[in-house]
């Protein structure tokens, strides 16, 4: 039975646009796998701590040697793993905060990162790959080829990165401009950001559909 993994993390609420393509995104998968399960977690309500001393720690230390501190951090490391290996496919709402990821993404991936369990300890290979991870990212500015602030999305650049080890490959589906109908001196990036989005949604309910012959 196929199973889907379903992760926002926006801190937007109801305003947000990559919970709107996520919710998007889920409900085609859902149609297409109408026997299909989901797991969902919101790291925008209730991100995962990030690592301190303890759950540094805990990746270097066996686990039998761990004290509580270690014990919780590792457990909550293996945990969000194996919802990953539960999956066939993973959708990742991810937003832009300050020309980055938001913290609770990092934090997300840096649990990810287990050594004998998403990485293997001799070869380095990953093992969370041959699985879709779908990213329906969203972005106030516009920061592709040509414009002001070129290469200032950090979010889409580091993913893949941050990821690799693990073997999971991301698709972006990205719409950008999303600032533009609330802030006033972006009005006139309006259709562009109409346009964006319109997009976005296009290729999300194109995801699952069979192709055809």
């Amino acid at each position: 039975m196929a199973h889907l993994l379903h992760i926002d993390s926006s801190i937007q609420g109801e305003r947000s646009v990559s919970r709107r393509l996520s919710a998007r995104a889920a409900a085609a998968w859902r149609a297409a796998h109408p026997e299909g399960t989901v797991t969902y977690r919101d790291l925008g309500a209730n991100p995962l701590p990030h690592l301190d001393a303890a759950g540094g720690a805990a990746r270097a230390v066996p686990p039998e040697q761990h004290t509580p501190e270690q014990a919780a951090s590792w457990a909550r490391t293996l945990e969000v793993v194996n919802e990953v290996k539960a999956a066939d496919t993973v959708l990742l709402g991810l937003p832009v905060y300050n020309y980055g990821a938001p913290s609770s993404v990092k934090s997300w991936v840096d649990h990810l990162i287990a050594p004998g369990h998403s990485v293997d300890h001799e070869t380095m290979a990953g093992l969370l790959g041959g699985r879709e991870f779908i990213v329906l990212a969203s972005r106030g500015g516009g920061y592709g080829e040509g414009t002001p602030r070129e290469g200032w999305d950090h979010a889409e650049q580091w993913l893949p990165h941050g990821v690799s080890l693990t073997g999971l490959e991301p698709r972006f589906v990205t719409a950008e401009l999303t600032l533009a109908h609330v802030n006033p001196a972006m009005a006139e990036l309006i259709p562009l950001a109409d346009a964006s989005l319109a997009t976005a949604e296009r290729v999300i309910d194109e995801l699952w559909v069979p192709a055809r012959v």
